[in-house]
């Protein structure tokens, strides 16, 4: 490694017992005093390069420059009425020269961990955690997926509420409080994108004649959205949606760029489209799509921009003239000792066999779509897999802000790190999950060398395969999406009162990613799709008809990587079939 130049007659503030300092946490001691002063020179002078690069003006790619909006400068406001605590802040976003009309008028809310120019950036967190000023960052950019929206036509209408730092599968973590399912109040949305889940599944709850809603008109904040975006690292598209009955996609790695967006680790980042039909999901998909030459994430393999793949066409010329389709049941995902609860192991193969029932002859929705039973028996460890590889390197990257690879992390994100007390005690109350993450990931950094974590990465090329080799026999793999259905939430009361402490929140999240997470890192699509409705669980309510109170049921159906067209038809099938989230009380 060279060296750019040796501050040789200059004064620094690099002194001998900082080198000595450093050596020492390299396990070593320079006892030499001519290498003791050529060592010293040599951190001066990399002090010195250091210092100039992070004196220089900051520097935002014009690529990632705001797309002009109608009114010009952009205002923001908070939800007034914010029943579900599911809206961050509320806008009014619209291109002012817009380049398709693909998504026209339909309005969109966009997870609160991706930069929108001009609207606060919280990342579910408190505002010191991540700005040295003490406020909620505002962007001068906006990341590519909010621009490819603004110049399809797209209405923003606002960020919705994220987890804190985006580190649960549950919905009670935000700075700003628990956000809660429209179909039970008190109840998760899953998360972490939990305010998109919620706001989409609202009308769907209300038309239902849920109790206790919250009215809406076009004009107020609970104004129908047609879509939104999310974010998954290990399942934080999929479980909102499994948990609201909505449809949530995380497509393939690299499929959709994630420049501008606050990650956990670049490997498993992904952004992804949520809606509440197949077609809204595809035309956002279609969007969406392709390389924005900035993320590295990205690969030989991403297409360009504008995808050369329509997927709402597709969908609609399979919807109009359907072909076979074989279906695989991974059937590792719906044993009991996988996590999986026997009730929605029931809901789910009800649901397949109903929409596929055997045949002697074609079927007029989808001729000759058969079920197959397919072993994956690495999928179990899949979780295991997804935790050696990601956990020892996480916590500095989500947390800490490392960039490691990403060539444009967001530049109004100064993340306070390491950990501190005020930190912790905040985190403890709120998200124990990110101590959590932090405790483990300085241990197994610590304990297990980086030969260990070396031998975790070829595990997941391992696992990658073992889903390839299965998708080489069917279209496409279903497993359920989570579990159970969504929880209740903690009691967040504060210290010192009566409330959930700290062992019950880390066992509401424990296995809720089992079926998802190995999808993250394997870089795989795969859909949350709406199958049926299934109890609560024990203790919970019970609803007017005199039975347990019901919630919906998530079915997971994973492609082959590139290939999000077929996880398309595979939904779009079963809906043909008559699946889908149907009656809550039949």
């Amino acid at each position: 490694m060279s060296i750019v130049a040796v501050s040789e007659g200059t004064t620094s503030s690099v002194t001998p017992e900082i080198l000595h300092d450093v050596a020492a946490k390299n396990n070593i001691t320079i006892s030499s005093k001519p290498d003791q002063e050529a060592f010293l020179l040599v951190l001066q002078s990399a002090d010195a390069t250091q210092k100039l690069v992070d004196d220089l003006p900051d520097y935002i790619d014009p690529r990632l420059a705001p797309v002009p909006t109608i009114g010009g400068e952009r205002k923001y406001f908070k939800a007034e009425n914010n029943d579900l605590n599911a809206w961050s802040h509320r806008t009014r976003l619209i291109a002012l020269n817009p380049t398709s009309s693909i998504l026209k008028g339909r309005k969109i809310a966009v997870k609160d961990n991706i930069s929108v120019a001009g609207i606060p950036h919280t990342c579910g967190t408190f505002p010191q955690f991540i700005s040295k000023s003490g406020k909620h960052p505002i962007p001068e950019m906006d990341a590519t997926v909010v621009q490819r929206l603004l110049l399809a036509g797209a209405t923003i209408v606002g960020t919705s509420t994220c987890e804190n730092y985006s580190l649960t599968p549950l919905s009670y973590t935000s700075a700003t409080g628990p956000v809660h399912n429209p179909w039970l109040r008190n109840y998760n949305t899953g998360g972490s994108s939990s305010g998109s889940a919620a706001l989409l599944s609202l009308p769907l709850a209300r038309s239902a004649g849920t109790p206790d809603l919250p009215s809406v008109s076009d004009d107020d904040d609970n104004a129908i959205i047609d879509m939104a975006l999310g974010g998954d690292q290990a399942g934080s598209i999929r479980l909102p949606a499994s948990y609201c009955g909505i449809y949530g996609l995380k497509p393939t790695h690299g499929l959709i760029p994630y420049t501008g967006i606050a990650g956990l680790l670049p490997q498993i980042d992904h952004v992804g489209p949520m809606a509440r039909t197949l077609e809204d999901l595809a035309s956002l998909l279609t969007v969406l799509s392709g390389y924005d030459g900035l993320d590295p994430r990205m690969t030989p393999e991403s297409p360009p921009h504008p995808s050369p793949k329509d997927y709402a066409s597709s969908l609609a010329e399979f919807t109009s003239s359907p072909h076979p389709l074989k279906i695989g049941i991974l059937t590792e995902s719906f044993l009991e000792s996988s996590g999986t609860a026997p009730k929605i192991s029931s809901v789910i193969h009800s649901a397949l066999s109903s929409a596929f029932p055997p045949q002697t002859t074609p079927s007029s929705s989808c001729p000759h779509t058969t079920l197959h039973n397919i072993s994956v028996p690495l999928h179990p460890l899949s979780p295991a897999i997804w935790t050696a590889a990601t956990r020892p390197a996480m916590a500095s990257h989500a947390i800490g802000g490392l960039p490691s690879s990403t060539f444009h992390p967001p530049p109004h994100l100064s993340p306070r790190w390491p950990l501190d007390q005020e930190m912790y005690e905040a985190l403890l109350h709120h998200n124990p999950a990110v101590l959590s993450l932090c405790l483990g990931s300085t241990f197994l950094s610590e304990k297990y060398d980086h030969a260990a974590q070396a031998k975790a990465q070829r595990h997941v090329v391992q696992l990658r395969a073992a889903y390839d080799r299965a998708l080489e026999e069917v279209d496409v793999l279903v497993t359920p999406t989570a579990p159970d259905v969504a929880p209740r939430h903690p009691d967040m009361s504060k210290k010192g009162e009566v409330g959930s402490g700290l062992m019950e929140k880390v066992r509401l999240a424990v296995g809720l990613t089992a079926q998802t997470c190995g999808m993250d890192v394997s870089g795989h699509p795969a859909l949350s799709v709406p199958c049926g409705w299934a109890e609560v669980g024990e203790g919970g309510p019970m609803g007017e008809n005199g039975e347990r109170e019901k919630l919906p049921v998530g079915m997971q159906i994973i492609g082959k990587r590139w290939d999000e067209e077929t996880v398309l038809k595979a939904a779009r099938a079963f809906e043909m079939g008559g699946g889908g989230l149907g009656e809550r009380y039949a």
